[in-house]
Order: structure tokens, then sequence, then C-alpha cells
């Protein structure tokens, strides 16, 4: 009988510890990355310019190239300053999220693989097959392949600022509202599920939601980073981001596109925003759930809480849907009106605040 399997795309190495900064050039050595050494080291001018003293030393063959922000031009400019730099095994982005994204950008564009060694666990996309960066008309996601290798180091994740942390736990556990969309979809729409996009995203969330620990805890820290990468590496086997972007996403969108200048963090909003749109389904105990952990965390559960009023955020859910043309959540399927939303939101607060 045939055994029928599929390959997944996922990293060749996923190292999660901490001091695995340390042994980052035998890591990318054993494992066949770059025997010789030759890398191609974007880094910020904040905290991956501060590690570069640290780790220059291990890395004699390396190139630094200074990004000095996550815009498409600056991903263009990188991409051709690796190109005129010579041959290189392979490009290390070394920093924030922009800078992730900038370094996977550019590695697509000049045929390298790319080694993400984020310093702070804000979002999935450390993992993931998208690059988002900022263009002349707001902010694009652009395809590229999975980072080759993912290296994480909690001993430098402790050290940036609890921000950046929180912002990764709303997202992570935002999978779970995510999910449930989808699934909607394919009631409604015959929208085709990929099970184990969705089983691992949802599992990813999970982890996140359930796990008693905190942002000071390495254990908590370890099951947060490796959610992140399971999440990217299940938008990759799905071919989008539809395990990890549903109506929360559109909420933090609608806040980014309508407020630019006061959106708060990508996990900030998208944690309120699961846990709104988990009571929009119907979903209260587990939306009241929700907002309790996400507090727990530091994490807001109302727009007041990051500098909204309640008719910002009718607004903002109002339009929402816009902002993913061809997605089917719980907002389209509802397609509330603003008086709607008001009144609903009115009784969101109240059972989260019982």
């Amino acid at each position: 009988m045939p055994v029928l399997t599929r390959l997944i795309p996922s990293p060749v190495v996923v190292d999660i510890r901490p001091g695995a900064l340390d042994d980052l050039a035998s890591v990318l050595s054993d494992q066949r990355i770059s025997h010789s050494g030759k890398l191609a080291v974007a880094v910020s001018n904040g905290s991956g310019a501060k590690l570069r003293e640290r780790i220059a030393p291990a890395l004699p063959g390396a190139t630094w190239y200074e990004v000095g922000g996550g815009a498409l031009d600056d991903a263009i400019r990188l991409a051709g300053a690796i190109k005129a730099g010579g041959h290189y095994d392979a490009v290390v982005g070394l920093g924030g999220g922009k800078i992730i994204d900038c370094a996977k950008f550019a590695a697509a564009r000049v045929g390298l693989p790319l080694v993400a060694v984020p310093t702070n666990l804000a979002h999935d996309g450390l993992c993931s097959p998208v690059a988002t960066l900022d263009n002349d008309a707001g902010r694009g996601s652009y395809g590229v392949p999975n980072p080759i290798a993912v290296v994480i180091d909690l001993d430098v994740i402790r050290e940036a600022p609890a921000r950046f942390v929180r912002a990764g736990i709303g997202d992570a556990i935002s999978n779970i509202n995510s999910i449930a969309d989808w699934e909607l979809s394919n009631r409604v729409n015959g929208e085709k599920i990929d099970g184990l996009a969705s089983a691992m995203a949802r599992q990813a969330g999970e982890a996140v939601l359930r796990h008693p620990g905190g942002i000071g805890d390495n254990d908590f820290l370890q099951v947060l980073a490796e959610a992140l990468v399971l999440t990217g590496i299940a938008m990759s086997i799905s071919g989008d981001s539809r395990p990890a972007s549903g109506s929360c996403h559109e909420i933090n969108h609608a806040f980014d596109l309508l407020f630019p200048k006061r959106a708060a963090s990508h996990g900030e909003q998208c944690g309120l925003g699961a846990a709104f749109a988990m009571y929009l389904r119907g979903a209260h105990e587990e939306s009241a759930y929700t907002a309790e952990v996400l507090r727990r965390h530091g994490l807001p559960v109302l727009p007041e809480e990051i500098g909204f009023t309640v008719d910002e955020f009718v607004q903002v859910v109002e339009f929402a849907p816009q902002t993913r043309p061809g997605r089917y959540t719980i907002l389209e399927h509802l397609d509330l009106k603003p008086n709607q939303i008001k009144d609903i939101y009115s009784d969101y607060a109240k059972a989260i605040s019982s």
C-alpha cells in the first residue's frame, strides 16, 4: 500500500533556548548552511547593532549591513548592496521585525537563504513566508520563502522591552479566532481548510492562551517563541495568511489605516480584536477568558485602553472588512451597522468586566 505524504516548507534549523546566539556560527556550519562563514548580516541601528560587537568575532567572514528602517526602499537598497558585495552563503537578519522583513525580502531578491535571528517576539512574522514593508501606498505584504533557519536566544528576548513580548502574545492568541473565522467561511462558502495548517495555528494559540506563566519566565517565552514559529510554518503550509489572520487582523488593519499616527502595536490590536470578535460570534465564555488572559499579561481588551473612543472603535469595526477584500470572517457574515456594533460593544465591555 503506498504511503502518500507531502513536503512541508519549514526551516532546517529551529534553535530556541537561552544562549542560542553564542552558537550561531557553529549551528550554521554544522547544518551546512554556511561552511565558509561568508554571510551578509543585516542589522538595525538598535538591538541588532548592540549585538554586533558580541557576535562579530565568531563570524569573521561576515559583512555587516545596517538597515535604516522597514520600508520597501530599505529592503531594495539592502538587496542591491548584498548583490554588489560579492558571494555569500546566506543572509542573516538580526534585529526586530522590520529588519527581519527587510532581510527576508532582500534574500529572496538575490536568491539566498535567510537566517532569522529575532531580538524580540513581537509577532509571528519571524518565520512566516511574508515580508511586511512600508511603501508609497501605506504598507504591503510580499511573498518570500520561509527562513532556512530561526535562532532565538531567550536571554536576548528577556532584555527586549516587555511591550514586544506582550505584542507577540496578542498575535499568537489571535490564531484561535482566525481559525474560527476560517471554519465559518468553510461552512458558509465552502472555503477549503488545510487541516494541518489549522491544527498547527490553533494549537500554537492555545499553548500561549493556556500557559500559566508570564513574560518573565523562560518556560513561557519558550512556548511563545515556538508558537510564533509554528504559526509561520502553518501559513507556509496553507499558502496564505489564513491560519493566522481573520477578523482580528481586519480590525488591526483598520486601526492602522484610519488612525495611522495613533495606532497601537500589531499584537495589541489583534488581541483586542480577537476578544471582541469572539464575542461577536457568540463565544461569550471564550471571549471573557481570552480577555482575562490578555489582561493578565498587560494587554488591552478595550479600545479606551489604547487611546480610542467607543465611537472610533465602532468606525474601525465597520471599516475592517474593507481591509481584506475576499476574506470572509464573522465581520462579513454579520454585516453590522454602526448602531448594532455600538450595542454589541456595550454588552462586550460589560461581559468582560463582570
